[in-house]
């Protein structure tokens, strides 16, 4: 097998070239540099692992026991884990299979209730309910095929995104450019909040990143320029290489993701798209000054006040809020 680039892998899976730089970040994969490439490539081996980790990941095992499963070669190990989440799908089943029961019930009272809502005073009923978590279930029963290719097509719909208002702020910028450009970024704005102090000088602090090196890849090649921000107090001055900018704010289509999840973006990308009240906001300058692609979307770590202080923070355990620029239709 020839070796395979970055985007080839990509292509080649269909998930992001970030994923893939987040799966070698984590240790879970490693990709060869070679001298006569540009970005690192993969052989037959780094293609195989990859295959194992999409395929354990589809089956909902977290990345950290994927780790272990990859780790030894001690088929107990995968065996344990995939009963463990067997048994959690068991219970999922079992859960709905309840929650249905119980809303079928509630049905059939409230029809006979009249017009008035009241919940039914049953007691075995409610301790029915009490006794269920409240909790976000992810499986179905499917009786076809059929209805569990509709079941997949709603998943790829989001239903939690959030319009937010971000208010105007001050923010300290900083560029990473090649490769790796991310990881880059974030290096120098971690030092310079280290150094400054500015945790304790603004206990509100905000971290923003964005890519903005489109014109200069294609689709599916990685970021060859990546900017993060933090906020800081409008009477505060930088040292280079950081630049400080203002940020007038806007509206914004919002959802969280788990660090690693970046295929959302298309999700929320067709949300907008899709959006009766609200379109797409890319090209109102927001920040000042401005560069070349620095007014599309951005990402929110969220809690970067407390991650950055806590020595055990792992990054897979990193939320993120997507934000995609909007306006209200025929606005101006």
């Amino acid at each position: 097998m020839e070796l395979q680039t970055i985007s080839e892998v990509s292509r080649l899976f269909g998930i992001s070239t970030r994923t893939l730089r987040y799966y070698e970040k984590i240790g879970l994969i490693n990709p060869m540099k070679k001298v006569d490439f540009a970005y690192r490539v993969y052989d037959a081996d780094a293609v195989m692992r990859l295959r194992r980790i999409i395929v354990l990941r589809k089956l909902r095992i977290p990345l950290r026991q994927i780790a272990e499963i990859l780790k030894s070669a001690d088929a107990r190990i995968a065996i344990e884990t995939l009963e463990h989440n067997l048994a959690e799908i068991e219970d999922e089943i079992a859960a709905l299979a309840t929650i249905r029961r119980v809303i079928e019930v509630f049905i059939e009272r409230l029809n006979y209730g009249g017009m008035k809502f009241a919940l039914p005073d049953d007691e075995n009923l409610l301790e029915v309910v009490d006794a269920l978590t409240v909790s976000k279930i992810n499986f179905k029963e499917e009786k076809s095929m059929n209805e569990l290719s509709q079941a997949n097509e709603k998943l790829t719909n989001l239903t939690d995104v959030r319009i937010i208002y971000l208010p105007p702020m001050t923010v300290a910028a900083a560029s990473g450019i090649g490769e790796d450009s991310e990881g880059k970024a974030s290096d120098i704005i971690n030092r310079f909040v280290r150094e400054s102090n500015l945790l304790k000088i603004k206990p509100d602090i905000r971290h923003f990143g964005f890519d903005c090196s489109a014109g200069q890849t294609g689709v599916g090649e990685p970021s060859r320029k990546y900017q993060m921000w933090v906020t800081i107090p409008e009477d505060m001055d930088v040292p280079e290489p950081l630049i400080k900018r203002t940020f007038s704010g806007g509206l914004y289509a919002a959802h969280m993701i788990m660090m690693g999840n970046f295929d959302h973006w298309k999700l929320l990308h067709d949300w907008v798209a899709e959006n009766d009240k609200y379109e797409n906001d890319w090209r109102t300058v927001r920040c000042s000054p401005c560069e070349d692609d620095m007014d599309r979307c951005m990402e929110e770590q969220l809690n970067f006040w407390g991650n950055l202080q806590n020595p055990e923070f792992n990054l897979s355990d990193m939320q993120l809020d997507l934000l995609f620029p909007v306006r209200l239709k025929n606005c101006f």
